[in-house]
């Protein structure tokens, strides 16, 4: 593997960064301050992402894409995340999409993935149940078959994004008589179907993102089988694979330690700047190098990808080092910025516009979503290092 760029690849990521520069720079406090005004811009920006064919750049082009390398794709997702910048729909592009084109039928692949394609729907995905989170096998929404559909009871929860969807992914019990990791099926689902539910839950960052979802009696059509019935539990765990990669976490990592980096040069700390503080420089670079390790991780299995490879114990070594290392910077973060750490971002004495305080709140969540660091350190010994089963 080769972690060098090419040419064509670092012109690319000069262009979309001055671009995002540019597009960002015309945001307003009140689309800042209100997520539905915030919601209206990133739909704004996925309208212009994909118009520039950027938003699936390495799809093939019978789906919308253009063929482009996947490493092109990749500068693209690290570019976005380092710049914050709305527009993607991952649930879409990095999870559903890639899961259907190894799992789906043609039909479906034409049916969904043109629409991702050009930022015309958002996707959600519905795994989590009330009783069932890291043994996730054990869910018990059912789907049973009746006619030309399924028909869907059931309850999901933690559903990132449910709100705003027009479809989600949802794991379903086929046969309740099978072993738990048997009689699963994964299907694809009309948010605006009848019988259909969403209801919000706010995080302690006062953010509203995650959703529970009842199914009363849904019906889904038997064409939106993704893979064989009850053996959906594979196809999900692929989808799995491809949540817990991506470069996102290094890439946002970076961008919040620059600014503490900044930070410590103009704060001070007993009349001299943070950054002559030992504990503080040490952790600084400590982390610094957590980054680094992070996105080579990311590049890695970025090139297997590339290769035609599904990563596994390499997604979850990437997810578990990843979210981690969020948490570890917004942790330093709020250990630098002291009591202005305690402030949110709609306080006027805010600094790093309350950013930390934000990620310290939204970050707990980060290494029990996607599977729990202890669910990922379980993939990576067992199937990584061969060792048996705890």
């Amino acid at each position: 593997m080769d972690f060098k760029f090419t040419d064509e690849e670092e012109n690319f990521r000069t262009e979309l960064s001055n671009w995002l520069g540019k597009e960002l720079s015309t945001i307003t406090e009140s689309q800042k301050n209100d997520p539905d005004e915030y919601w209206k811009f990133t739909l704004s920006m996925r309208q212009k992402l994909s118009e520039k064919g950027w938003l699936t750049m390495a799809w093939p082009e019978e789906y919308g894409g253009h063929n482009a390398s996947h490493m092109m794709q990749v500068i693209f997702a690290e570019e976005m995340s380092y710049n914050r910048a709305p527009g993607r729909d991952i649930f879409g592009t990095r999870m559903m999409a890639p899961t259907l084109m190894i799992h789906g039928t043609e039909e479906q692949k034409k049916e969904f993935l043109p629409p991702v394609s050009k930022g015309e729907v958002q996707w959600c995905q519905g795994y989590s149940e009330p009783e069932s989170g890291s043994d996730l096998a054990s869910l018990q929404t059912r789907a049973v078959e009746d006619g030309d559909d399924y028909v869907i009871n059931g309850t999901k929860i933690w559903t990132s994004g449910a709100h705003r969807a027009d479809h989600i992914m949802v794991l379903t019990r086929t046969d309740p008589d099978a072993p738990k990791h048997r009689g699963i099926s994964f299907l694809l689902c009309d948010m605006n179907t009848p019988g259909l539910t969403v209801n919000p839950i706010v995080n302690m960052a006062g953010d509203h993102n995650f959703n529970m979802i009842t199914f009363d009696n849904v019906r889904v059509p038997k064409k939106n089988l993704v893979g064989e019935q009850n053996r959906g539990w594979y196809v999900g765990a692929t989808l799995l694979d491809f949540e817990r990669s991506g470069v996102d976490y290094s890439a946002g990592a970076r961008k919040t330690l620059e600014e503490l980096i900044n930070y410590s040069k103009t704060n001070n700390l007993n009349g001299k700047p943070l950054a002559e503080n030992e504990v503080i420089r040490n952790r600084l670079a400590d982390l610094s190098i957590e980054v680094d390790v992070s996105r080579l991780i990311s590049y890695n299995i970025a090139w297997m990808q590339s290769e035609g490879l599904v990563p596994n114990k390499e997604s979850s070594m990437g997810k578990v080092f990843g979210t981690e290392l969020q948490q570890h910077i917004s942790q330093l973060g709020m250990q630098m910025l002291g009591l202005h750490g305690q402030l949110s971002p709609n306080s006027k004495y805010s600094v790093l516009e309350g950013r930390i305080n934000h990620m310290y709140l939204s970050n707990v969540s980060e290494t029990i979503a996607a599977g729990t660091s202890e669910i990922q350190r379980n993939i990576i010994a067992t199937r990584g290092l061969g060792l048996p089963r705890g």
